[in-house]
C-alpha cells in the first residue's frame, strides 16, 4: 500500500485546544487515510545544525511556545517512537551525516497539534526530522527525495508549516488580510496544481521580491513543504483540504498529494 503525503498547515497553537473548521478538515481526513505503520514529520519547529531524527522509545511532548494557556501546557501526546525506523531513515539519506537524538527533543507543537486530531489515541510511532538551517530550498527538495520509498512501507510523511508566515504582520483584531499574503498563497496554489515545483522552490524567481519577503521573512515554516513536494509521483493526486489565511498572515493552506 503506497501512502499519500501530506502538508499541513499548523498555525496556531491554540487550536490544539479550540477545535475550529481546520481541524474539523483535519479529522475529516483521517478518516479516509489508511492506517500507517507509522509517521515521520518534517516540522517548522526543529531547526538544526545538520539533519537530526528523534530516535528515543517514548518522545516527549514539547511545549516550544510561551505566553499562552496551561491548558495548552497540559496537552500531552504520548505517542511512542521508533528507534529501528530512525536508523533506517538515517540509512536512506547517507552519505548525509544525520544525528539520532536521544533525550533533549521528541514531539513539538507543529507535529502534535495536528496529530491530535488525526490519531487522537497516539497509538502509532512517531519520528521527527529536523530542518538543517544551512540546506538552500533545493538542497531541501533533494534531500527529501531520498525517503520516497518509506511511501510503499506504510510510513505516513507530513510535513508541518505554513507557506506564509510572518508573525510580525499579524492581526487577532482585523477579519482583513494583507494582499502580499494572498497573492502569495495564490502563487502557492497555482504553481501546486500544475506541478511546477521549480517555481515554489525558487519563489523569488517567479514573483515580486517584495511580496516573497513579507510573506517568508525567514524559510522554516516553507521548507516543509518543499519535503511532501518532493515526494509527489507523476500520478499522485493533488488535494487542497484547508486553504485560506487566518489572523491576516498565516496561510492555512493544506494539500495531500497521492
Amino acid at each position: 500500500m503506497k501512502l499519500p503525503v501530506i502538508f499541513f498547515a499548523h498555525g496556531n497553537p491554540m487550536y490544539a485546544i479550540q477545535p475550529n473548521s481546520f481541524t474539523s478538515s483535519w479529522e475529516s481526513l483521517a478518516k479516509r487515510l489508511p492506517r500507517p505503520k507509522a509517521i515521520l514529520v518534517i516540522s517548522a519547529h526543529w531547526l538544526t545544525r545538520g539533519t537530526w531524527l528523534t530516535a528515543m522509545a517514548q518522545p516527549p511532548t514539547i511545549h516550544d511556545f510561551s505566553g499562552f494557556p496551561q491548558d495548552l501546557f497540559n496537552q500531552q501526546y504520548p505517542a511512542p517512537g521508533s528507534p529501528q525506523l530512525a536508523q533506517q531513515i538515517k540509512d536512506l539519506l547517507a552519505p548525509v551525516e544525520v544525528t539520532l537524538e536521544e533525550n533533549e527533543w521528541g514531539l513539538d507543537h507543529g507535529t502534535w497539534t495536528v496529530l491530535k486530531y488525526l490519531y487522537p489515541r497516539a497509538d502509532i510511532p512517531v519520528i521527527q526530522m529536523s530542518l538543517d538551517a544551512s540546506l538552500s530550498a533545493s538542497q531541501h527538495y533533494e534531500l527529501a527525495q531520498k525517503l520516497s520509498c518509506l511511501r510503499d512501507q506504510e510510513v505516513l510523511i507530513i510535513g508541518s508549516g505554513n507557506v506564509v508566515h510572518n508573525l510580525r504582520k499579524i492581526d487577532f483584531s482585523s477579519s482583513t488580510t494583507f494582499p502580499w499574503a494572498e497573492r502569495f498563497n495564490e502563487f502557492f496554489k497555482d504553481n501546486l496544481l500544475s506541478g511546477n515545483h521549480e517555481a515554489l522552490i525558487h519563489p523569488l524567481n517567479n514573483m515580486q521580491q517584495q511580496d516573497v519577503q513579507m510573506s517568508n521573512p525567514s524559510w522554516e515554516h516553507y521548507w516543509p513543504a518543499l519535503y511532501v513536494l518532493a515526494l509527489q509521483d507523476k500520478d499522485d493526486t493533488v488535494e487542497i483540504f484547508t486553504d485560506g489565511i487566518d489572523l491576516a498572515s498565516i496561510s492555512m493552506l493544506s494539500f495531500k498529494l497521492g
